[in-house]
């Protein structure tokens, strides 16, 4: 990947430049520095043009790259941008923004302003992109071009929000933890309550969350039939074109001994954007390590990670903590109570507040070998300790029913 390009500085700094046609339509104009309005607008006035309330995407960014791939995707998503070069050139316009873009090129941000968006980076810059997000406290990050639809599709509907579910990663702090277990468990208990529920497979290589289940000849698309999906996807078709088992709609990776078809980056996370507008809850099994973590977890509203009551666990559970984004997350524990690390050894070790504990049930192995792990899911303690985890979404969730 080449250098990020460095433009000149505006000569008025306070005013970053606005991009874009006035309706929405067409490519971009060109800006020309220190404009208040898209260029071209008719008048004369670039004022005449700007929105009074918070309609403008502002990019934060000094990388002509970056800009050029945004300004093509907040055109096709029919907004204005406006373009700062730093952070402290972008902060007066930062909080009216409808939604705020920062470059990979930013290392800081204006104090006491709220978290970007999206951090946008470009393909080839690797992990760095996610631990640049992290500090930054970004909600999502955009590799481009691969995700410019998804973009595009993320600012149409952030300025004008409608209700949505939410997304809960379930992940192991260690191999073996029990994080499938433990999110076909949380998936069934939301649905016992009424809740419209996706339980989603996020590991390729878990040889496929349907065998738990006993779900494999249930009808309906798997993760390969997905592979090639872009842009907006419609919730409702999606919701129809996806198998059911235990009350909720799953989406997993087939039981077969084919090699996992791979899923772009961009189709993932346009279908969890549908998820949301189409489930109150979608719960991801988001499977363990950097590549998972990455792929899902920046979707996610919040993370439960399932670690055994054991020394090394909690080691391995410090450091997979370090690739988790800026989001709320808690330790579901999983170990008989009285265990000499217990929970609040645990959470200090860790960092994180313990939110439930996964019950040692007799059997679990071969329930899951079985496709009987829903069976166990009916048993007091499973619910006991899933109603603990629903407790974590508060009121998240968009119908209240499940707090």
């Amino acid at each position: 990947m080449s250098r990020h390009q460095l433009i000149p500085s505006h000569p008025d700094p306070s005013h970053p430049d606005v991009v874009g046609s006035p309706d929405g339509a067409g490519p971009p104009g060109r800006s020309r520095p220190g404009a208040l309005g898209p260029v071209g607008a008719a008048g004369g006035d670039g004022d005449a043009w700007l929105p009074d309330g918070g309609d403008d995407i502002l990019l934060v960014t000094s990388s002509t790259v970056l800009r050029a791939e945004v300004e093509r995707i907040v055109a096709a998503a029919g907004a204005q941008l406006r373009v700062a070069a730093t952070a402290a050139e972008g902060g007066r316009h930062w909080d009216a923004a409808a939604a705020v873009l920062v470059g990979s090129d930013i290392r800081e941000l204006p104090p006491r302003r709220r978290a970007p968006a999206v951090l946008v980076g470009l393909d080839g810059e690797g992990d760095s992109l996610w631990h640049l997000a992290a500090v930054l406290g970004a909600e999502r990050v955009a590799v481009l071009p691969d995700a410019a639809a998804w973009l595009a599709d993320h600012l149409s509907r952030s300025r004008s929000p409608g209700p949505g579910g939410v997304i809960l990663g379930v992940t192991g702090g260690c191999g073996g933890a029990g994080a499938t277990t433990a999110a076909i468990w949380i998936a069934q208990a939301a649905a016992g309550l009424g809740a419209r529920v996706l339980l989603v497979d996020g590991d390729p290589w878990g040889g496929g969350l349907e065998l738990a289940l006993a779900a494999e000849e249930n009808p309906g698309l798997r993760w390969p039939d997905l592979a090639e999906a872009r842009g907006s996807i419609d919730p409702i078709q999606l919701a129809d074109s996806l198998p059911v088992a235990g009350g909720f709609s799953f989406l997993s990776w087939p039981a077969t001994r084919e090699q996992p078809v791979p899923v772009a980056a961009a189709a993932t996370a346009g279908i969890l954007d549908a998820a949301r507008r189409g489930y109150e809850l979608v719960v991801v099994d988001i499977g363990r390590g950097a590549d998972p973590i990455h792929t899902f977890a920046w979707d996610c509203d919040r993370i439960a990670m399932v670690v055994p009551a054991q020394l090394k666990a909690a080691v391995a559970a410090v450091r997979l903590l370090q690739e988790f984004p800026p989001v709320e997350a808690a330790l579901l524990v999983r170990g008989k109570a009285g265990a000499a690390l217990d929970g609040p050894l645990i959470a200090e070790a860790i960092g994180l507040p313990v939110q439930g504990r996964v019950p040692e049930l007799r059997g679990v192995a071969g329930a899951m070998e079985s496709g009987r792990l829903l069976e166990l899911g009916k048993r007091r303690a499973v619910r006991h300790f899933a109603a603990s985890v629903l407790d974590l979404l508060g009121d998240g969730l968009a119908s209240g029913e499940l707090e």
